[in-house]
């Protein structure tokens, strides 16, 4: 009777010990934000750099160095932040229609609020693929989020 109830508590401790890890771990699996600001929607990111105005004044400027933006091969990610001091900046790369599998650089400060990185999209075996690329900024107090949408490849 005691080694049922002893291995009874040994599977609680168990699943709690997963929920446990689940729940630290899902904010880098589900970026939770407590800010999200939409781009305009005509600002193509394969023509040009695209910002958005957050509502405390701050601004979040997202640019991909090569244009048209390349699969398979790497290239340069900048985002420019003003009016604010951000503690950590990532953008995550995600396909809107098919899982192109976790692509989160975190980009690196390179003074005057400017966070660089460099990142290589996967390429579709249909050609085409819309992208879903969201700047993530941390600020100490929140989480900021912009999805920024481009496509690449023939349509």
């Amino acid at each position: 009777m005691n080694k049922k109830i002893l291995i009874d508590l040994i599977g609680m401790e168990l699943i709690a010990l997963v929920v446990v890890v689940g729940y630290k771990l899902s904010p880098m699996l589900l970026p939770k934000a407590d800010l999200t600001v939409q781009p305009d929607p005509a600002c193509n990111l394969q023509q040009q750099a695209c910002a958005v105005t957050l509502p405390n004044g701050g601004q979040i400027e997202l640019n991909m160095a090569t244009r048209p933006i390349p699969l398979v091969k790497p290239f340069q990610v900048e985002v420019a932040t003003r009016g604010f001091t951000p503690a950590r900046v990532e953008v995550d790369f995600a396909g809107i229609d098919m899982n192109m599998g976790l692509n989160r650089p975190q980009l690196v400060a390179g003074g005057d609020g400017r966070f660089v990185g460099e990142v290589t999209l996967p390429v579709c075996i249909t050609g085409h693929m819309d992208w879903q690329a969201t700047v993530l900024i941390e600020t100490g107090s929140e989480r900021i989020a912009v999805p920024y949408r481009f496509g690449t490849g023939e349509h």
